[in-house]
């Protein structure tokens, strides 16, 4: 079964002083591929400028535009409309040796390594070895995303944009970005490539044709164990109908929705509003 699913993503700046000039990247379009398929998507600013798109080394889209006037505001807003569906999980899967050669390796290195956000912790890689033991690669990562699931709560606030998995472990609370990060922790600890999603998910697991409501940045995880395959460790789910992916990256810092630099300007208020409808 398929959802068509429109996502209107909006986010406000405001400056105590006027801004001279910003250069920006927005990550605010979803991906194309076998799970999901992009009908409509546009980026638009408010004041409006020039525009240019580019695919990033991690395979995402991403609008560029600069501001050369004085600005004391900027809105940026992605909107989609997007057929999605749950994701495939037959398919080749491979065992640990095949995992632990060479061309493996080699292949996805950057997804084997460690990050600041995902950061090499060693009580953290042995509890890893403990869950995945007995167990092969493709059951292994069902087994990390509900420990993960299980031992953080789900408490926003609790870390910030900047935290890292080792941060949300020792509080035992965080966010999805953090349930992310603790699980890509734990699968390359193993040995299993893994990368974040950034994307939004519905709320609403029976959600009414034409009702918009609040909808969410998400995040999750994908791990090759001879395909890519996508799990929710927040919510302990597979990828399914209500997943919109954008997305994808080492971690954190391979996807935000914005990224920029200003000359001028002063500290600045954000506001952010993600209105998502199930169309069919």
């Amino acid at each position: 079964m398929s959802w068509r699913l429109r996502v209107v993503h909006s986010t406000g700046f405001g400056y105590n002083a006027p801004v001279t000039s910003s250069y920006n990247e927005a990550r605010l379009t979803p991906r194309s591929d076998q799970r999901q398929n992009v009908i409509l998507n546009r980026v638009e600013t408010v004041p409006a400028t020039r525009a240019y798109r580019y695919t990033d080394y991690w395979g995402t889209a991403v609008t560029a535009f600069d501001l050369h006037a004085p600005h004391t505001a900027l809105e940026v807003t992605g909107a989609s409309v997007v057929e999605t569906e749950a994701a495939d999980d037959t398919g080749e899967v491979v065992g640990w040796d095949e995992l632990a050669t060479d061309h493996v390796r080699d292949r996805f290195d950057e997804l084997l390594s460690y990050t600041d956000y995902v950061p090499k912790q060693r009580k953290l890689a042995a509890q890893a070895k403990k869950l995945v033991k007995d167990l092969e690669p493709d059951e292994a990562v069902l087994a990390v995303c509900r420990w993960v699931h299980e031992e953080l709560d789900y408490v926003p606030g609790t870390t910030g944009v900047h935290s890292s998995a080792t941060d949300a472990w020792e509080e035992r609370k965080g966010v999805c970005q953090d349930y992310a990060h603790l699980t890509l922790l734990l699968l390359r600890s193993v040995g299993i490539p893994g990368r974040y999603v950034s994307g939004y998910l519905h709320p609403q697991r029976n959600a009414e044709v034409g009702s918009t409501v609040a909808g969410e940045s998400h995040a999750w995880i994908e791990a090759w164990t001879g395909q890519w395959r996508g799990y929710d460790p927040t919510n302990d789910v597979p990828i399914g109908e209500r997943h919109v992916s954008v997305g994808v990256g080492r971690d954190y810092a391979d996807v935000p929705p914005l990224r920029g630099v200003i000359a001028g300007g002063g500290a600045s208020d954000l506001d952010v509003v993600v209105e998502i409808t199930r169309l069919a």
